[in-house]
């Protein structure tokens, strides 16, 4: 998809603040820091519409973008953040859960991962969570750029391993620094548009 046009429309924290409207949406999840918001950024080819912070845990509301008039990625509150209250945490929780479970525009789930490491519990709590419920989910391994490409295959099975990833879901290798991975990721978003 060409991107020309995007915009955060609301920042929401309940249901009856979800834009009214039919398009379909593409939900973002992952750890605090671990590059949503650059995702985001080099998906619609801007430098800061989603704000990169240095600050981990800074989304406290589900963000939605409207990308190109067609459709919304949502971007929900990281997890993992060992800095905010359990009873925040909780509250994220809540927020997260309702939005995905509940919301009927929902196509799929971009859940992002550190390539870098193994998944983390919150990490493979997600994935599991979202095979629960048959949400479709692109598994979206970033930060590819700090590794060397020769260690990809090993780092890309030790993820999958720990997922216990299924093999109908998409595996995309992913870096905001190198753009690797950004067209395969619009292939596997637009799949779910139909």
């Amino acid at each position: 998809m060409k991107v020309h046009n995007a915009e955060i429309v609301i920042s929401a924290v309940a249901p009856k603040q979800y834009p009214e409207s039919q398009l379909p949406e593409i939900a973002l999840a992952g750890r605090s820091n671990v590059g949503k918001s650059s995702f985001i950024n080099t998906l619609i080819n801007r430098k800061n519409l989603a704000r990169t912070s240095s600050k981990p845990g800074k989304t406290q509301t589900l963000n939605f973008y409207l990308i190109e008039d067609s459709l919304y990625f949502v971007d929900v509150p990281g997890y993992g953040y060992a800095k905010v209250s359990k009873t925040e945490r909780v509250k994220w929780g809540k927020m997260i859960e309702t939005y995905i479970t509940s919301r009927e525009q929902l196509r799929a789930v971009v859940s992002l991962v550190d390539m870098r490491h193994d998944p983390s519990v919150e990490d493979i709590q997600m994935y599991q969570f979202l095979k629960y419920y048959n949400i479709p989910v692109i598994v979206v391994a970033t930060k590819a750029d700090k590794i060397p490409r020769g260690k990809w295959n090993k780092h890309t099975s030790s993820i999958k391993k720990k997922l216990d990833f299924d093999g109908n879901d998409d595996f995309i290798i992913f870096s905001s620094e190198t753009k690797e991975g950004k067209e395969a990721a619009w292939t596997a978003i637009e799949s779910y548009l139909k």
